[in-house]
């Protein structure tokens, strides 16, 4: 291993803080430090909130070990040739700054969560009162499948579109998950070329097969529109024997390039550090993400799984969630109890672009498919990531 990485501070120092916005909060608020710990979909939203409605408390940071946050809901358009390579990304340092927190560009790679701190991969320490945790999951490529020079995990996404970014992306591609980020970018990764350069794609889904938790109307509109584009699907499992992408117990080489969409895995770290987690190594939490063995430790998304109710690790849940984190946040800073719940919908609208510039629309059981579609996907994702960039500009004004 190498020498760990210096961290970087950037924005006000830990002692500087912004002043609290509303002058009528408890002073128990302005003692206490909160620290937020990864920049994915939810602490994006707790950020607006600050910039909207001030701090919670005058001590306030965001660890994170990028600047920006890219929306994977757009990495299968930019794969396609409909947006370019940077379009989905939110600044979240801009936030960050814009909101008055302090900015720490580090990776958290350990928690203590008696009596309150972390360490980061750059060696530092910092203590905290309340911690919300959004990192996002990490990779399970090899875990799962084996290593294999030619594997590409999708996690962590801007890793993964670096990678993408340096490879011709020809000859026989396969891509390991049949859920709903795997198909796109089946879809996506056969319009990247067009002509003779045109990619052979192959979708192995595993044995739970395609879109195992949609309706049987969207897997059908699906699996027909894989077959239109000459998109082969495979139902078995897959994994590397002796340099061999062997699948259902047999080798289907020749491949030039095998991407894995296989889910989120839980990071070691919080477990290491004593939060309970589930069995799977997420981190446990309420009804109100709330830690269930930390009540000071909040934590949000893929990382996190609660235990009142099943709750998909999806970037939609995320995004939901984020406001309903904000309310919490603010509460237990002024010395409340956290009472706001996430309750996601009795089905949530998921838009899936085929790549050619139609998309297929999936809610419960109705399926729709369409030109009509992908522009509505479009608007959608586009009208959330320009909500983020006036926020981060200082240009929100009437939103």
């Amino acid at each position: 291993m190498g020498a760990a990485k210096p961290s970087r501070s950037v924005g006000p120092r830990l002692d500087s803080y912004a002043q609290i916005a509303d002058g009528r909060r408890p002073m128990i608020a302005a003692r206490k430090h909160l620290l937020l710990i990864g920049g994915g979909h939810a602490h994006v939203a707790v950020l607006a909130d600050w910039i909207k409605r001030g701090l919670p408390c005058p001590r306030v940071t965001l660890v994170t070990p990028s600047q920006t946050l890219r929306y994977s809901g757009m990495v299968p358009g930019w794969i396609a040739g409909q947006y370019a390579r940077d379009v989905g990304v939110v600044d979240v340092g801009a936030l960050a700054q814009r909101a008055g927190a302090a900015l720490v560009l580090d990776k958290c790679a350990a928690i203590e969560p008696d009596p309150g701190q972390i360490v980061t991969e750059g060696g530092e320490t910092i203590a905290f009162d309340i911690a919300s945790i959004d990192t996002g999951g990490i990779g399970r490529a090899s875990a799962i499948l084996g290593e294999d020079n030619r594997l590409i995990d999708i996690r962590p996404i801007d890793a993964f579109v670096s990678t993408l970014a340096r490879s011709p992306v020809t000859g026989r591609v396969a891509i390991v998950g049949g859920g709903a980020g795997g198909t796109e970018l089946a879809f996506a990764l056969r319009n990247r070329t067009r002509g003779t350069e045109r990619a052979e794609v192959v979708l192995v889904t595993g044995s739970d097969g395609l879109l195992p938790k949609f309706a049987p109307s969207v897997r059908k509109m699906v699996a027909n529109e894989l077959n239109r584009q000459e998109i082969a699907v495979i139902t078995q499992d897959a994994q590397f024997a002796d340099g061999q992408f062997v699948v259902g117990g047999a080798s289907v080489e020749p491949f030039d390039l095998i991407i894995a969409a296989l889910g989120s895995g839980a990071p070691q770290w919080p477990q290491a550090g004593g939060l309970a987690c589930d069995q799977d190594g997420f981190i446990a939490v309420d009804a109100q993400q709330k830690s269930i063995s930390h009540p000071n430790i909040f934590a949000v998304g893929d990382v996190a799984a609660r235990q009142d109710r099943a709750i998909p690790h999806s970037g939609v849940h995320a995004v939901f969630a984020g406001p309903v984190l904000a309310a919490n946040l603010r509460a237990v800073m002024a010395g409340e109890e956290p009472k706001r719940s996430y309750r996601p919908r009795w089905n949530n609208l998921y838009l899936m672009s085929s790549g050619d510039g139609s998309a297929i629309a999936s809610y419960g059981p109705f399926a729709a498919r369409g030109a009509w579609v992908a522009k509505l996907k479009h608007w959608i994702d586009n009208r959330w990531i320009a909500k983020y960039a006036a926020l981060a500009e200082g240009t929100d004004q009437g939103l």
